[in-house]
């Protein structure tokens, strides 16, 4: 992948990261629930796709972007629970883990493409 598109993918995963950050501190909007359990739904696919995103910037480094954004979950979670109209919910964050883990074979499997 040439280096421009890299350059550019790394630039667009840190302002989707800044603007996720950002959303979550927002007072939460109002939406139809299908399930009771959709908001962590909708972790696990965030985190998924933050991966992805990561993963096409850097994909030599997996364990780094999965401990990053682990990392990035809990911060947001401590952050919302400093508002006053959001809460922090340590399943948010194993939503987010488990967005992440069903990436791991996907990750592992090109990697083992890219060294073989």
């Amino acid at each position: 992948m040439p280096s421009s598109v890299r350059k550019t993918l790394r630039l667009l995963f840190v302002l989707v990261l800044l603007a996720v950050f950002w959303m979550a501190l927002l007072p939460a909007p109002e939406v139809a629930k299908l399930v009771s359990w959709q908001d962590k739904i909708e972790h696990a696919v965030l985190f998924a796709v933050l991966a992805l995103l990561a993963l096409a910037a850097w994909p030599e480094r997996p364990v780094t972007i999965a401990v990053g954004l682990l990392l990035y979950g809990a911060a947001m979670e401590f952050a919302q629970s400093m508002t006053a109209h959001r809460f922090g919910d340590p399943w948010d964050w194993v939503a987010d883990a488990v967005g992440l883990l069903v990436l791991v074979p996907f990750a592992l499997a090109r990697r083992r493409r890219l060294r073989g």
